[in-house]
């Protein structure tokens, strides 16, 4: 089982966050560190404070040197395709090739009302969006140029350069488990797959629908990385031992571990121990 944490950038200040990424950069049971791509709280006050992901993710990645870094997962109706690509590019270069570029359909209506962001007609319109938006980022950031002819998502002749270091890409980080739509884009696309569960049935049951769609489509499944997403109680590592052990009995890989505010670099520590343990 390999681990990240995950430390999200609300009800938090900067300085914290770059406290809790430093640490984990130095230890080496640590693989990955990721936030979240959010404008408004989603597990604190939904008044309070939240920093836009690609901007703190940039800081932090100039602040480390190892951990692999990542947003877990960038809401797509948040910035055109093309947008996203460029600022992946950059983020590659930036990261020194460090970078695993997160992507799902998006959901979180409040904010979408708020900031007039549409998120599609129908969940159908947003599933189709997603697709579309997924094949012309891989696209951008492999090709030389890239001509997308979609309902959504037109690119003519299309560049994005310089690439980074990752060939042909970054990783593409698919995340969610709705069976028809979601695992069958992380089916064509993903290099790593995200189960948003700490259920070990329910994260078996969407693998096997996920190994469904790679033999329905040719792929061979175990080019997938399976993660789950886990929560640190700090007063309860042997609950967070136990649902690691469960989920990678399930046939998860990684487990990726929200870390709870405020932050405290101490979580990090625990988080490594466990790693380590379990290595």
């Amino acid at each position: 089982m390999r681990f990240g944490i995950k430390t999200n950038p609300e009800a938090t200040t900067f300085p914290d966050l770059l406290a809790m990424w430093r640490r984990a950069d130095g230890l080496e049971p640590i693989e990955s560190a990721w936030v979240y791509d959010h404008f408004y709280p989603i597990h604190s006050d939904p008044n309070g404070p939240c920093m836009e992901s690609w901007v703190v993710l940039s800081a932090l990645a100039q602040a480390t040197e190892r951990v692999r870094i990542g947003s877990m997962v960038n809401g797509m109706p948040y910035r055109h395709p093309a947008v996203t690509a460029n600022m992946a590019a950059a983020l590659d270069i930036v990261s020194e090739g460090r970078l695993e570029l997160g992507l799902g359909a998006g959901w979180n209506e409040q904010e979408a009302g708020a900031y007039g962001i549409g998120l599609g007609g129908s969940l159908r319109e947003r599933m189709d969006m997603f697709d579309e938006a997924v094949e012309a980022i891989v696209g951008l950031l492999s090709q030389e140029e890239t001509t997308f002819q979609g309902e959504h998502v037109v690119l003519t002749n299309a560049r994005n350069e310089p690439k980074g270091p990752q060939r042909p890409h970054p990783p593409i980080v698919i995340g969610g488990m709705g069976e028809r739509r979601t695992l069958r884009t992380a089916a064509r696309w993903a290099d790593h797959w995200n189960a948003p569960t700490a259920d070990p049935g329910v994260f078996a049951a969407k693998n096997a629908v996920l190994d469904r769609h790679c033999a329905d489509l040719g792929r061979d499944p175990s080019e997938i990385l399976r993660s789950v997403m886990l929560w640190l109680e700090p007063g309860d590592i042997e609950g967070l031992r136990s649902q690691a052990e469960a989920t990678a009995a399930a046939g998860a890989q990684k487990a990726i571990v929200i870390l709870p505010t405020p932050h405290d670099p101490e979580h990090v520590d625990l988080v490594a121990e466990l790693a380590a343990s379990m290595a």
